[in-house]
């Protein structure tokens, strides 16, 4: 039986992060039953046709070149007792120290219908892969469940591939866990554009059809009908002419341990700040693991690469010697939204109000290079602050120019539990084609706005 220092069960970015830190280091093989580990963020920009579904495959080089065997196959068993992993055709392989990187699978809620033809998740290569056939079959409609990231990139993708687009969510604004609702109309307006059917304040309860998806029902009695008749190509008794895809979240892949001593949570594994779980030895990352907000200490969902990359190297360096630990999920994100980029880090003042935290916020509004200069456009930010303590705790942004380096800025600064004072005193760079006039910066007026409600 062959026998490794380190085995990581799963492919995806935290099984890569890991090979690449330790492959050269100790013996260590990945087990990854995909085809391909997956560019997630990537796929509807693949179903829109943007480029072909190959690009969102990453290099198996990326494993193998760190000197890690890539074990293509399933595994069936964990015994943990004796350190020994069952493989799908009975083979057996030994570990000294296991880590769990299982990640997430798409959440289909239970309700009637899922099982029609034309109902996908949104996550594989598999679920791409399916719905960019329906599309290139002739599918007209469909329903996008879910205004998140994914759900709304997806809904989006699809309008420019010409279908007919229902967007569902039980919120009632677009990117309910980036944005406040003030901060999401400019967005929603693209929506309306588009031409894309909102339905927000609103759940999809039950799916009809015979063998295809015909039709759904909302739970405020509302109807979303596949009205086309024309045929598809896919042969069949029965052609069908729309989909639902259910873009409502993730669920942690952790099916394998149900029944294992290893302690689970709601939301994944248990571990703590070193990544370790109840078994000596085994360690779990990324979005099969259960954590805790960074601010709150309260369990949060976080499943994100950029949270798992991060929770991978704190494991990594702590089997080179080092003594590291997490500091929880601050969830900072980015998308797009026509003309739009949007932004959002920490809590929501929704859900800082939910935690029973009293906020005061500031806003401020400049363009995203000197007014004076050709293509100068506006960028909004909202800046959120613990009233008690002036800490910043969220902030959110909306512009027509790339965000993500502003969301990474105010990420740092709840990190480091900044105060609202210690932000208006940022020190900042300017330049007429990068930047406001060197009199006022976004994120330092954002805060001054605060200090002046405060005082």
């Amino acid at each position: 039986m062959e026998k490794y220092e380190i085995i990581v069960i799963g492919g995806g970015p935290a099984g890569v992060t890991l090979s690449k830190m330790l492959g050269r280091k100790k013996k260590m093989a990945v087990i990854r039953p995909e085809d391909y580990s997956m560019i997630y963020c990537a796929m509807p920009y693949a179903v829109e046709g943007l480029f072909p579904i190959e690009k969102t495959f990453k290099k198996d080089t990326l494993v193998t070149d760190a000197g890690v065997d890539l074990i293509r196959d399933f595994v069936t068993n964990v015994d943990f007792k004796n350190k020994i992993i069952k493989l799908s055709d009975d083979k057996e392989i030994a570990y000294e120290e296991l880590i769990i990187a299982t990640g997430a699978s798409p959440f289909i809620p239970p309700i009637k219908g899922t099982d029609l033809i034309g109902v996908t998740g949104f996550k594989t290569e598999i679920d791409m892969r399916r719905i960019i056939d329906y599309v290139d079959s002739g599918v007209k409609n469909v329903i996008v469940v879910g205004a998140g990231a994914i759900g709304i990139e997806l809904a989006l993708a699809l309008n420019k591939r010409n279908l007919k687009v229902h967007l569902v969510d039980m919120a009632k604004s677009l990117l309910p866990n980036m944005v406040d609702p003030e901060m999401s109309k400019t967005i929603r307006e693209e929506f309306v554009r588009a031409g894309i059917n909102l339905h927000l304040n609103a759940k999809v309860i039950q799916l009809h059809g015979r063998e295809y998806v015909r039709h759904a029902i909302l739970d405020n009695g509302d109807k979303i009908h596949f009205d086309s008749i024309e045929s598809c190509n896919i042969t069949s008794k029965e052609a069908f002419t729309g989909m639902v895809v259910f873009a409502t979240g993730m669920k942690p892949e952790i099916s394998l341990f149900q029944n294992s001593e290893l302690e689970i949570g709601k939301d994944g594994v248990l571990i703590n700040e070193k990544m370790e779980t109840n078994i000596a030895g085994v360690y779990a990352v990324g979005d099969c693991a259960q954590f805790y907000s960074g601010i709150t200490h309260k369990t949060l969902s976080g499943k994100l690469a950029t949270n798992a990359v991060p929770m991978a190297k704190i494991l990594g360096f702590n089997l080179l010697g080092q003594d590291r630990k997490y500091q929880g999920f601050y969830n900072g994100a980015a998308t797009k939204v026509g003309k739009y980029y949007i932004g959002g880090t920490g809590l929501s003042e929704k859900v800082a109000k939910e935690n029973d935290i009293e906020t005061i916020c500031g806003y401020s509004e400049v363009t995203t290079k000197f007014p004076i200069m050709p293509n100068a456009k506006r960028v909004h930010l909202k800046l959120i602050a613990n009233k008690e303590t002036n800490i910043i705790i969220g902030g959110q942004i909306v512009s027509e120019e790339p965000v993500a380096d502003k969301v990474d800025i105010i990420t740092l600064a709840i990190q480091n539990k900044f105060r609202v004072e210690t932000l208006t005193q940022l020190s900042y760079s300017s330049q007429p084609y990068q930047t406001y006039y060197p009199a006022a910066n976004l994120i330092v007026l954002a805060a001054e706005a605060i200090l002046k409600k405060m005082t």
